[in-house]
């Protein structure tokens, strides 16, 4: 077995917040019971809290339900996972083999072996589906992609030893938070322009009025004493959902990298929001 290193993301995803990680960090209270966060992606702020922290209790989910599966495969059975990636070659013709696969067809360990994979070798490492559901991203031009982090998967699977998963929509969490509790929220973000994307990678994408649902979350959460952190674009629809009724927003810059024109990459201004200032926590 290999030697248990710090924990990171197992997979790249669209909007992580691998750049905002410090600024988070700065604002999470010193003291909570239980972690939730419900747009769980890739986890880059759930394993660096977790470093910081040693999380005892955590709910983590997301809508996408292959990644939820891939989480569950790491925490259950990481040994087959690791000896099943292993195998698996950088070749373009085995990708689009793998790809062409039906996961709903597969064990949990190939469904998750299926993700990663895909993840680690497809273009931009951007999860993307078709109308049908369908992974429909093409191979990348990476030329030694790390398929198998064995080192880094067993360090994920220790960290989500008592990490509860769930494939549910960000509301479901009014049904589990209790008083002291923190959640994080990171939507997809709301566009800045008409020509940007940033919910490409979710099906149905998420519209104006799920943005405002979310916010009237946090109303709800704020009544019941539980601490939330969101973070989000500093699109003018963000700044008026939060911008009053004792939240507390500030901007910060992050770098962002997915994005099809490499000359669109760099630093943006986003937005964290909460129902607390740091110092009062």
């Amino acid at each position: 077995m290999a030697k248990l290193v710090t924990p990171r993301p197992f997979v790249k995803w669209a909007g992580g917040k691998t750049q905002l990680v410090n600024e988070l960090l700065k604002r999470t209270p010193p003291f909570f019971k239980k972690y939730y966060e419900p747009f769980v992606g890739g986890g880059a702020f759930f394993f660096a809290l977790h470093r910081e922290r040693e999380i005892k209790l955590a709910h983590l989910a997301d809508l996408n339900l292959e990644l939820m599966d891939t989480y569950k495969a790491i925490r259950d059975d990481v040994v087959k996972l690791v000896e099943l990636l292993a195998g698996y070659p950088h070749d373009k013709n085995f990708f689009y083999e793998i790809r062409a696969q039906n996961p709903e067809n597969m064990t949990p360990i190939e469904r998750a072996a299926r993700m990663i994979y895909l993840n680690k070798t497809c273009y931009n490492g951007l999860y993307r589906v078709n109308r049908k559901g369908q992974f429909n991203v093409p191979f990348g031009s990476y030329k030694s992609p790390k398929i198998c982090d064995e080192k880094n998967l067993l360090a994920v699977s220790k960290t989500l030893r008592n990490v509860e998963f769930e494939c549910a929509a960000f509301d479901d969490i009014l049904k589990k938070v209790q008083k002291d509790d923190l959640v994080y929220f990171d939507p997809p973000y709301e566009p800045i322009s008409k020509t940007a994307n940033f919910t490409s990678y979710q099906q149905g994408g998420f519209t104006q009025d799920s943005q405002e649902r979310l916010r009237d979350v946090c109303h709800k959460l704020t009544t019941r004493k539980v601490k939330f952190i969101l973070s989000n674009s500093s699109a003018n629809l963000i700044r008026e959902l939060y911008g009053s009724n004792g939240f507390h927003v500030n901007e910060v810059l992050a770098t962002r990298s997915i994005n099809s024109n490499p000359q669109k990459r760099g630093k943006l201004t986003e937005l964290i929001v909460t129902n607390y200032l740091p110092e009062d926590a």
